[in-house]
């Protein structure tokens, strides 16, 4: 067996860029820098462009007295296409009140006199490379808290490791037998791999976390997760988010925007509600996605980007294809692996472990962190369909934690709504076991009755007469249940 492949130290060393029209001064410089950073050599501007648009240079040395242009022009220039380059101009002392004049409008970080000292260079060099990683650690760190969802919000300045516990496919709450088991197995295995990846699922089923769980499990986790909902705005605002746009491209653009796929350059995009695009952007994205590089709003030239998309959607997209309604190349770019997450409703044994967690985190940020449910709150939860799935079932802890006195949550703390259903509420097709995996045998049997207890009234729109005759009870050994469980209080149909 062949030894493995070990990755090269070398390859993980900042890349420096070097423009001097005089040779010898370029190898002296390579000389100097070489054995603390990767090298690339120009000795025209026009070279230097060309390796920045294939390389992601880090610092920028550049001589002032160029042919055809100074080093302050070319610089200014590369501030405005490539922003996140640390520039360094090289003069000698007669040219350093233009470099003066000229430093801000470039973004000089720092400017060398000839004749350099080769350990202070290697000194300024060192700190432009540091200052560039904080940078573009700062840069993902605000643009991930501005994109993510409140939890990750609120740890601030979380590290590597508790982003990959908090987003974890374990941490996803679901009881031992969940049908979610199967699709999270899929998505461990599916993580390492550089594939599309295509999630569908009703609305508030938790795809975003599904999405998150693969950034942090695959090789890209430690660059940005960045995430865009592209049903929540017009496609002239959509284009300029994620592909980013020049000042003065449309009236507004007072200043240059670095779109999300630059920022999430060596990361994850998530693309969530793809379905709802218009046409017209699709072409687009899948511009983006077949050549890896994106234009922005008014800019001249392309920027090659790396970046592995997710994509999100409630709708049926095949069907879409079938209609016209969705670009069927952009389909088959999108959906290399296709992820489904099913409703709440098809998972009722998961209802009460993620209740609990949800019940847990709502009284730690409400200042309620010793709250518990009272014994009839978990058999009205099993008993209801959820169609807002996760997402309505937190709302109506936190409402009801909100609501609560003392340190019990009691049943009457939640909306009508889940304590009665709607009358003529059609029943799901498929409601798992309907059996809680946790608790006591009495609260298991309570929760089971409960649930007959309400679909026996919502199929006969909440006649009591009749449900007692169907059900062998009595009218008030019925009114009894109802109570018990925190269901009366609907008039008879």
């Amino acid at each position: 067996m062949s030894p493995p492949v070990l990755p090269d130290p070398y390859d993980s060393l900042p890349l420096v860029l070097v423009v001097d029209d005089e040779t010898r001064s370029l190898d002296s410089i390579r000389r100097n820098l070489e054995e603390d950073f990767r090298i690339l050599t120009a000795s025209s501007t026009d070279e230097a462009r060309g390796l920045l648009e294939r390389h992601e240079v880090s610092v920028i040395l550049c001589d002032q007295r160029m042919p055809g242009t100074s080093g302050v022009k070319f610089l200014k220039e590369v501030r405005e296409a490539w922003p996140d380059t640390v520039r360094i101009i090289i003069s000698g002392y007669t040219d350093s009140q233009d470099i003066i004049a000229g430093i801000n409008d470039a973004g000089i970080y720092q400017y060398v006199l000839k004749p350099w000292v080769p350990d202070h260079l290697l000194s300024t060099v060192s700190k432009a490379a540091e200052a560039r990683s904080l940078q573009m650690q700062t840069q993902r760190l605000n643009l991930e808290l501005r994109t993510s969802t409140p939890v990750l919000r609120r740890r601030g300045t979380e590290t590597l490791a508790t982003a990959r516990a908090a987003f974890d496919f374990d941490s996803l709450e679901r009881s031992e037998n969940s049908p979610l088991n199967t699709v999270c197995e899929m998505a461990a295995r599916v993580a390492r791999y550089d594939l599309a990846v295509l999630v569908t699922g009703e609305s508030g089923t938790g795809k975003e976390l599904l999405a998150r769980g693969i950034h942090y499990a695959s090789p890209r986790c430690e660059r940005a997760f960045v995430m865009e909902n592209c049903a929540a705005m017009t496609d002239t605002l959509l284009e300029s988010e994620l592909f980013g746009h020049k000042r003065g491209s449309f009236t507004g653009a007072f200043e240059d925007h670095v779109g999300l796929f630059q920022r999430a350059d060596g990361g994850t995009i998530f693309l969530d509600e793809i379905g709802d695009t218009s046409p017209a952007f699709q072409v687009k994205l899948l511009r983006v996605l077949q050549e890896g590089e994106v234009r922005p709003v008014g800019a001249s030239r392309p920027v090659l980007v790396d970046v592995r998309v997710i994509a999100a959607t409630h709708r049926d997209l095949e069907q879409d294809v079938r209609s016209g309604r969705f670009r069927e190349d952009l389909y088959y770019r999108i959906a290399g692996i296709t992820l489904s997450v099913p409703p709440l409703r098809e998972r009722s044994a998961d209802i009460l472990p993620i209740a609990d967690m949800l019940l847990l985190r709502a009284g730690q940020e409400l200042g309620r962190s010793d709250v518990r449910f009272a014994s009839d709150v978990r058999a009205n939860l099993l008993a209801y369909p959820w169609p807002g799935n996760i997402r309505e079932l937190k709302n109506e802890i936190y409402r009801a934690v909100a609501l609560s006195d003392g340190l019990t949550v009691s049943a009457s703390s939640f909306s009508n709504r889940v304590l009665h259903g709607q009358p003529g509420m059609a029943m799901p097709q498929q409601r798992g076991t309907g059996a809680p995996q946790d608790g006591s045998l009495q609260e298991r049997l309570d929760a089971i009755e409960a649930v007959i207890l309400r679909e026996t009234l919502l199929r006969l729109r909440w006649n009591k007469t009749h449900a007692a005759k169907e059900l062998g009870l009595s009218r008030v050994g019925l009114r009894q249940k109802l109570a018990r469980f925190g269901l009366e209080g609907q008039v008879d149909g």
